[in-house]
């Protein structure tokens, strides 16, 4: 096979320092906006970036020769720059949660992502960010007798 074909989908997940609400409700569009072209500046895919005051979510396809950390911190890096530029005293939080998607999948996590603000009404992030790595915990089962 003459040409490498990947499909790394990635939901991405992490929360502004100590959780603060630092993304107001006015910069969000402009915010995620700026992070679709980090994304294309890196040839990271972005099918959809969005989130609340206090994380973001990211829907991406991260390219074989880039490292999943290395993308992150891509990310965090120039956007954290460009907050800092645009007036707001700004740090994302230490971590990170990336869960895999599959290419059935994109259009369910796309919405999901969409309706950030009615998913919040019922629940906090630290609950979403539980609830996520506990599904994908339970979704693969653990390797035995290797």
């Amino acid at each position: 096979m003459a040409h490498t074909s990947t499909h790394n989908y990635l939901h991405i997940v992490f929360g502004t320092k100590e959780r603060n609400n630092l993304i107001s409700q006015e910069l969000q569009p402009k915010l995620w906006a700026y992070i679709v072209g980090i994304c294309q500046n890196h040839e990271i895919v972005p099918f959809i970036i969005g989130g609340m005051p206090d994380h973001i979510h990211a829907l991406v396809r991260v390219p074989p020769i880039l490292p999943l950390a290395k993308a992150v911190s891509v990310i965090k890096a120039n956007s954290s720059r460009w907050m800092g530029e645009n007036g707001t005293r700004f740090g994302w939080q230490e971590g990170y949660g990336a869960f895999s998607v599959s290419s059935s999948n994109l259009r369910v996590v796309e919405e999901y992502i969409r309706n950030q603000e009615m998913h919040h009404r019922k629940m906090s992030f630290v609950d979403e960010y539980q609830i996520l790595v506990e599904r994908h915990e339970k979704s693969v089962p653990p390797l035995r007798g290797l």
